[in-house]
C-alpha cells in the first residue's frame, strides 16, 4: 500500500514565512522543507522521511553530512574562515595541486576559484577573450550555463532567463545541440549525428555568418544538463575539437553538473577521448560548500596580476570540503556510481518496457534522464505528466527534479546504493503509474 507524505504544520508556516522576506525569482517545484539529511536521506521540519534522487541538484555528491566532509569543514573552521584572495593558505594551493592532477588534459593546469558554477563560465568567457583577443563565442540551444549576465548569455533552455534583461552581452551564435533522440539536421552517409552538428558549424555558422578568426570560444556542457540530461553522439566532441583546432578556437567545456566523478569518471569528456582547453567545474567539488573553478591549460590561463579576481575565492572551508570530496571521490564513489549507475539505467530499461510514456532512457554513471512522451512514434513531450509526476513521486517520499521539456533527472548522490536505487524506482514507477491514469 502506498504510503503518502503530509505537508505539516512546520512546513507550511516556514513556507509563509519565506514569501514574506526571500526573493520570488527563486524556483520552488513543490513545498519540502528540510531539516536534515545523512547519506540519501532526507528529513524535512515535520519528521517526513524522503529518499533524494536530486542530490540538491548533482550537488550533494559525497551524500548528506558525510563524516569526512563535516570533520574537514569543522577543523578549517577552528583555524580560520576567510583570509581574501590577496594572500596564500595550505587548502587553496592544495585543492589547485588536486585538480591539476584529475584535470582532463595531459598539460599543467591553472585553477580560478570561483563561489559558483555561474561564475566560474564568466571566469572561462574573459579568459577566453583575453587569450585569443577575440570577442566572438558559439554556444548550443538546450544549454544552461547560469543566470549572470554573461553566462546567461549561453543559456538557451528557457526563454524566461532572459526575459526583461537585453541587452545581454554581445557575440554569442548558438547553433543546435546534437540530441539524438530529437535530431532536426540531417546527416550524410556514414555520418552520425554529433558530426553532421559540427559539419553544420564549419558550412553554416563560420563559413556564412561568423568569421572563425574572430571566434574566441565554443562553449558547451559535455552532456546536457536541464536540457533534458542530453547524451550527444561519440563522434561530436572528436570532429568538435578538429574544427577548433583548425581555427584556434578554444574548446571551452562546462562540466559544472557532469563533471566530479558523476558519470562514472572524473570528467564527462573522458567518455569521448577529447582534450578541452578550459573546463568549469562547482556543484559536486565541494558536497554542498559553495565552490566553483575555472581550469584551463597553463598555456591558456597566461593573464596578467590583477586581470581577473574575486574576495571569496579560494575560500579555506570550501575548500577543505573539497578536499575531502575529492579524496571520497577517488577512493570509493566515482566507482559506485558507475555500478550503481549501470544498474539503475538496467533497472530503468525494465520500468520502461512496462510503461510506453517513457521515450528513452539515456545517460552516464549516476546522471540519468528518463524522456517522457505522449507518443512513441511522434515523440511529443508529456510536458503535464511530467511536472505532475515529480508531485505524485514527492507525496509517495522522493525527491526529483524535472528538466528539458519532460524529463526526469535522476542525479542522486555518488554514494547511493542499489537497495537505494531499488526503494526509490520502486516510488518512482508508483508515481508514473498514478500519473498516466490521471492523464487518460
Amino acid at each position: 500500500m502506498t504510503k503518502f507524505k503530509k505537508v505539516g504544520p512546520k512546513a507550511h508556516a516556514m513556507i509563509e514565512r519565506d514569501k514574506k522576506v526571500i526573493s520570488p525569482s527563486y524556483p520552488r517545484d513543490y513545498p519540502f522543507v528540510m531539516d536534515y539529511g545523512k547519506g540519501s536521506e532526507v528529513w524535512d521540519v515535520d519528521g517526513n522521511r524522503y529518499l533524494d534522487f536530486m542530490g540538491g541538484i548533482a550537488v550533494v555528491s559525497t551524500g548528506y553530512s558525510h563524516p569526512q566532509v563535516v570533520k574537514a569543514i569543522q577543523e578549517q573552521a577552528e583555524k580560520f574562515i576567510h583570509i581574501s584572495s590577496d594572500f596564500y593558505h595550505e587548502n587553496w594551493v592544495r585543492l589547485g595541486e588536486r585538480l591539476n592532477d584529475i584535470a582532463p588534459f595531459k598539460e599543467d593546469a591553472l585553477s580560478f576559484m570561483t563561489n559558483s558554477g555561474t561564475e566560474a563560465v564568466e571566469a572561462a568567457i574573459k579568459l577566453a577573450r583575453y587569450k585569443t583577443k577575440r570577442a566572438n563565442f558559439i554556444g548550443f540551444t538546450g544549454a544552461f550555463h547560469g543566470r549572470t549576465m554573461g553566462a546567461v548569455t549561453f543559456t538557451a533552455s528557457k526563454a524566461k532567463y532572459k526575459n526583461g534583461f537585453y541587452p545581454l552581452m554581445n557575440g554569442v551564435t548558438h547553433a543546435p545541440f546534437p540530441n539524438p533522440y530529437r535530431p532536426i539536421l540531417e546527416r550524410k552517409k556514414g555520418e552520425d549525428y554529433g558530426e553532421a552538428v559540427v559539419r553544420y558549424i564549419e558550412e553554416e555558422i563560420l563559413a556564412q555568418t561568423l568569421p572563425p578568426n574572430e571566434v574566441a570560444g565554443i562553449l558547451v556542457e559535455t552532456i546536457q544538463g536541464e536540457g533534458g540530461y542530453i547524451v550527444p553522439p561519440d563522434g561530436f566532441y572528436p570532429a568538435l575539437r578538429k574544427l577548433c583546432d583548425k581555427h584556434g578556437i578554444l574548446l571551452i567545456l562546462d562540466e559544472v553538473q557532469s563533471g566530479m566523478g558523476r558519470t562514472g569518471k572524473w570528467w564527462a569528456i573522458e567518455h569521448f577521448g577529447v582534450e578541452p582547453d578550459i573546463i568549469t567545474s562547482a556543484k559536486g567539488i565541494a558536497s554542498g560548500m559553495p565552490l566553483g573553478a575555472c581550469i584551463a591549460r597553463k598555456s591558456v590561463m597566461t593573464w596578467e596580476n590583477g586581470t581577473h579576481g574575486n574576495t571569496y575565492g579560494g575560500n579555506p572551508i570550501s575548500c577543505a570540503a573539497s578536499l575531502a570530496t575529492i579524496d571520497l571521490i577517488e577512493k570509493q564513489y566515482m566507482q559506485n556510481a558507475k555500478e550503481v549507475g549501470e544498474y539503475a539505467m538496467d533497472a530503468l530499461e525494465e520500468i520502461k518496457a512496462r510503461h510506453p510514456s517513457i521515450g528513452e532512457v539515456r545517460g552516464k554513471g549516476l546522471m540519468i534522464g528518463v524522456e517522457l512522451v505522449k507518443n512513441r512514434e511522434t515523440k511529443e513531450p508529456a510536458k503535464e505528466l511530467t511536472h505532475r509526476l515529480t508531485d505524485l513521486a514527492f507525496e509517495r517520499g522522493l525527491l526529483t527534479l524535472s528538466c528539458g521539456q519532460s524529463v526526469i533527472r535522476i542525479a542522486p548522490p555518488l554514494s547511493i546504493s542499489k537497495s537505494e536505487i531499488d526503494e526509490g524506482l520502486r516510488i518512482f514507477e508508483d508515481a508514473l503509474t498514478a500519473g498516466e491514469k490521471e492523464m487518460k
